[in-house]
């Protein structure tokens, strides 16, 4: 997995917890054993011998629990020798029952490793897929020092529908950040749409607003693809999937311009949070005066794209950040202080504050986020001599 990337989960079962668990099924058997070698003649405890197989095939593989069976059988002849007769009705039954249940436990294991194996392969062209559309920004771009963090929500994910682009242009560098609106397989669709877009515009469009027009023109560019019918006139106007938009695709972007021999950076906000600037121990939001609407919503809203310019100097580091992060709540059910955490960490470099802000961020929400998290930091750096 690429290091700029990772998935706010609980850590792994290692190796040490593993061998762990499998003293558990081994200690059970020795224990029914010599318990019940030791009991009275009216008292049977060889039928407890049963879970040990069905323990082990819950986290081991098919061949081991194979072999816990067989230990338990063998465990189960010991007893029935040791007390009367392995001939025995009583404990005939018993070791072909504990046979059986074996048997039903190895196969069942083996179910567990092959779904587990088809997960694995899985997973990997999905990581496979996924470092293609969300590939990992640069460390330098110019005068620029740039840092990169994606957590995902969702245990098995790697990328939702949050977006991070870079690109160079003959004058400087463009940035985006976006959220793709809702989730899944539908978000992720979303958000290549706009990133093929961006990758594609953003070194030959002179202007912002331009750019924002390519990238507005590829939210929801796949529609016409949709072979399923629209609703009929008897929706329209009717709830929150009628004609009133609510069922549309948008995503929020922010899209940045910096200069490379101006102290300044260009930026339009298409209705995402406001990056902040950490300048001299302040933080400080870059709150535009017209932000203009998410992606995808000209047909609802005015496409006005208002170009406003911010001081961006030597030593200043600004922040990108997606509403996974100011979202995150914690026990409580209080909202992640991004601004006050920041005031602490105003004099790191990108890729120190983004460590510092991931490990605070993933504490405070217990481990689990209510939603996908992107991070990007920009530092300025002196031009070189």
């Amino acid at each position: 997995m690429d290091p700029h990337r990772q998935a706010a989960t609980a850590p792994r079962l290692g190796r040490s917890g593993g061998r762990l668990l499998l003293a558990v099924p081994f200690a059970l058997i020795a224990v029914v054993t010599v318990v019940d070698v030791l009991s009275p003649p009216d008292v049977h405890l060889g039928p407890f011998l049963i879970a040990a197989p069905a323990v082990t095939a819950s986290f081991a593989g098919a061949r081991m629990t194979a072999f816990v069976g067989a230990v338990a059988v063998l465990a189960q002849a010991v007893v029935a020798g040791a007390r009367t007769s392995v001939v025995d009705l009583n404990h005939t039954y018993q070791i072909i029952a504990l046979v059986l249940i074996s048997v039903i436990a190895t196969f069942f294991a083996h179910l567990r490793e092959r779904d587990e194996d088809r997960v694995r392969r899985l997973r990997s062209i999905a990581h496979a897929a996924q470092s293609v559309v969300l590939r990992p920004l640069p460390h330098r771009a110019g005068p620029l020092h740039i840092a990169s963090v994606y957590l995902a929500a969702e245990e098995e994910a790697q990328m939702g529908g949050d977006l991070y682009a870079a690109a160079r242009t003959a004058t400087g560098t463009r940035l985006l950040i976006g959220d793709a609106r809702g989730k899944g397989l539908d978000a992720v669709g979303e958000a290549s749409l706009v990133l093929g877009a961006f990758r594609v515009t953003a070194r030959r469009e002179q202007e912002l607003p331009d750019l924002i027009g390519h990238l507005e023109a590829g939210v929801g560019s796949d529609a016409l693809d949709d072979p399923r019918p629209g609703p009929g006139p008897e929706a329209a106007g009717t709830g929150a999937d009628g004609a009133d938009g609510a069922d549309e695709a948008f995503v929020t972007a922010l899209v940045l311009d910096i200069p490379d021999r101006e102290p300044v950076v260009r930026l339009v906000n298409c209705g995402h949070p406001p990056p902040l600037l950490l300048r001299r121990g302040r933080v400080i939001p870059l709150d535009t005066a017209d932000a203009s609407p998410p992606l995808g919503l000209s047909d609802v809203l005015a496409p006005d794209v208002t170009v406003e310019t911010f001081p961006f100097d030597v030593g200043d580091v600004l922040l990108l950040y997606t509403d996974g992060v100011v979202e995150a709540r914690d026990s409580s059910r209080a909202f992640y202080p991004l601004v006050e955490r920041l005031e602490g960490w105003t004099d790191a470099d990108p890729p120190t504050l983004l460590g510092r802000l991931r490990a605070d961020l993933q504490a405070y929400a217990g481990g689990h986020l209510g939603d996908d998290a992107a991070l990007v930091a920009v530092e300025r750096l002196a031009p070189e001599p």
